[in-house]
């Protein structure tokens, strides 16, 4: 059968896009930001501005009749030096909600670093048409998933048949803030990381602001969560501020406060979820800082250890098993005058007896499978919280969305 002929453009613009914070204009097209230019003019490390721009649940949607859509990309992988490369970034394409074909890019940008030198080389990659064919002629929900792993540039759309856009269906909005984890890290594709997994089965629209290596605290994360819409709100803080080594006792529980405030001074009465860490034996009792385990990667195998010593904790180095501790006290001290903040100990949703099962396999990250299941198990989370938002989203439904 002949391929048809795509005669309609379609130039990417934020009506048909979901999950960011600004889109960029590059001399290709766009690039979608999930920090908005003020939060990333305040921090320079070079990890959190390519993390920030891996689209993570940033998604392409609209509504439409056409069998074939192309898409012109351009996406940048990182590479470490002696480090086994990740997993090449997936398109996820879903018709009405299932997914329905995946694609990725041929060759990309590689941002190629060594960690011996500090150097950083850039080998570029020319535009990529990604094409999905085949499709069912009716009229159809469309999602392009971007991956959640590469940084994403997006050229324009050509279709056989117009793409409209779709409104919000008075879908809740979840805002969800966490390290690598909730990022997607080790997932497979787009759709398999676990935020997208917990949204889907609650029925709510996604903002993931989960950044590779970047869960710190950071003030300007929580002006950025303050200034967007959010009829839920979660913060999963713990194992990035242990691995990076980055603070002691003393200044976690005044920087936990200081964040929550900053989210509470733009969502006052909006359900609040402070998540603790996951299971995960190389930091339970052993503070960072964290780092790839050089044996392994001499057998060419990519693993993490954890570089403190247990007794260290006396002189107020953290670990997630005091991390955890120290947020549920923060959780319960504010809930006397915060109705609406709630703690849920990371372990519910992987904790030993499933690592027994399911090990983490780089020791620091889950697989597919247990994404699958941590999204699964809080899925029922979010639904628990929701009828406590439902009164506040109905007020604002359609008029604050960015």
């Amino acid at each position: 059968m002949k391929a048809p002929r795509l005669t309609i453009t379609t130039a990417i613009a934020p009506s048909l896009m979901r999950g960011f914070a600004e889109l960029g204009r590059t001399d290709f097209g766009v690039l979608p930001h999930r920090l908005p230019a003020k939060a990333r003019a305040q921090c320079s490390d070079p990890q959190l501005a390519m993390v920030e721009t891996e689209p993570s649940a940033v998604r392409l949607v609209f509504q439409t009749v056409a069998t074939a859509i192309e898409l012109d990309v351009m996406t940048t992988r990182r590479q470490i030096v002696g480090v086994p490369p990740r997993p090449v970034g997936v398109f996820d394409l879903c018709v009405d909600g299932r997914l329905e074909r995946q694609l990725s890019a041929k060759d990309a940008t590689i941002l190629r670093f060594d960690m011996a030198s500090g150097a950083m080389a850039r080998e570029a990659a020319a535009v990529q048409t990604l094409r999905f064919d085949g499709l069912a002629g009716n009229e159809k929900r469309v999602e392009i998933w971007l991956p959640h792993n590469e940084g994403t540039e997006l050229g324009v759309l050509r279709s056989d048949a117009p793409l409209n856009t779709v409104s919000e269906e008075g879908r809740p909005l979840w805002v969800h803030h966490g390290s690598s984890i909730s990022h997607g890290s080790n997932a497979t594709s787009p759709t398999g990381i676990w935020p997208v997994i917990a949204a889907a089965s609650a029925g709510l629209d996604l903002m993931n602001m989960g950044f590779g290596g970047n869960a710190l605290l950071d003030p300007f994360t929580a002006r950025a969560i303050r200034d967007r819409p959010a009829d839920v709100i979660s913060v999963k803080i713990g194992i990035n501020v242990v691995n990076a080594d980055l603070m002691r006792l003393r200044a976690f529980g005044p920087a936990v406060h200081g964040f929550l405030d900053t989210i509470r001074d733009g969502h006052p009465d909006t359900p609040l979820l402070v998540i603790s860490p996951i299971y995960c034996p190389i930091h339970e009792t052993t503070p960072g800082p964290g780092m790839f385990d050089l044996d392994a990667l001499a057998r060419g195998e990519t693993k993490f250890v954890a570089l403190g010593k247990a007794e260290e904790v006396r002189s107020g180095k953290l670990t997630l098993s005091v991390i955890r501790e120290q947020l549920a006290a923060i959780v319960e001290q504010r809930s006397g005058e915060d109705a609406n903040i709630h703690y849920l100990d990371g372990r519910h949703l992987y904790g030993e007896a499933d690592h027994e099962r399911l090990p983490l396999p780089d020791r620091l990250h889950p697989d597919a499978e247990t994404h699958r299941l941590i999204g699964e198990r809080f899925g029922p989370v979010l639904q628990k919280l929701m009828p406590m938002s439902n009164s506040a989203a109905l007020a604002r439904r359609g008029s604050e969305r960015p």
